[in-house]
């Protein structure tokens, strides 16, 4: 489990927040894909500015705590929306605690997964003024999101925490260093030190392909900072998560992942 019952995302520092917030509170949406399968989303919109962001959860699919990340988005002035990955498999509707969601991911592809974020994508052009998309993600989502840099054409970048890099057995999903041949929106990715399932030289690899590629990016490792930082620990690595924030909106401001304000 990537964090546990009642976590919250860390808030954004209040210096990053504009003065005046706008926004039309988050809602939820049931949306429909390409091959016509329903799934449930959340929408934040942030009033004017003209980025927005899709948001790939971690294998949880869409749990309350990405609804609450999207708030914070749109209260930083990013239009926001969440998707959930498991419409195919467990239906529309909302879920408890104790969903069993590994089954599920076992039965997502890169192809119903890249069709999903394309419906998310369309939906925040059509609610809100968000022109310049991002894809983030966590954990499994990290991973999509990295490789929808090579998948989703017209991406303003992406952003992805702790998404791992490697490849277990019979996995269905490339490695991002393998697909960074193909990327075309830049890269920001953000680590933890201490995350044993992203090894230092995993990171290594992915730095190499993204340069030889001429892929603009920024990888940033959090020295002692643990898999999911940023949503299951953030009380205990405040410091670590105020800086994700600095370079996850400084990215989307500017459209430079190495930049941090």
């Amino acid at each position: 489990m990537c964090y546990p019952q009642g976590a919250h995302p860390p808030e954004v520092p209040s210096d990053l927040l504009p003065p005046i917030i706008g926004g039309s509170g988050g809602k939820e949406l049931t949306l429909v894909s390409a091959d016509g399968t329903k799934f449930r989303a959340y929408l934040a919109g942030a009033g004017e500015g003209d980025a927005g962001v899709v948001i790939a959860p971690d294998v949880r699919g869409l749990h309350p705590f990405y609804e609450e990340l999207a708030d914070r988005f749109a209260s930083a002035g990013v239009h926001a929306i969440a998707f959930d990955y498991f419409g195919r498999t467990a239906g529309a509707e909302r879920r408890a605690d104790s969903f069993d969601y590994m089954p599920h991911v076992r039965q997502t592809t890169p192809t119903i997964v890249f069709a999903d974020i394309a419906a998310s994508r369309t939906e925040l052009g059509k609610e809100t003024k968000a022109r310049r998309v991002f894809v983030l993600g966590f954990c499994f989502g990290g991973r999509i999101a990295f490789l929808s840099s090579a998948e989703q054409p017209g991406l303003a970048g992406v952003v992805g925490f702790y998404g791992r890099l490697g490849k277990r057995e019979n996995e269905v999903w490339p490695t991002p260093a393998e697909q960074a041949p193909r990327m075309r929106a830049a890269v920001l990715g953000l680590f933890g030190g201490a995350d044993p399932s992203i090894p230092p030289s995993d990171v290594a690899t992915f730095e190499t392909a993204l340069t030889a590629a001429k892929v603009k990016h920024h990888l940033e490792t959090y020295p002692g900072a643990p898999h999911s930082f940023f949503d299951r620990t953030f009380g205990e690595h405040k410091k670590e998560c105020d800086d994700a924030w600095r370079r996850v909106l400084a990215f989307m401001r500017t459209g430079d992942p190495a930049r941090t304000s």
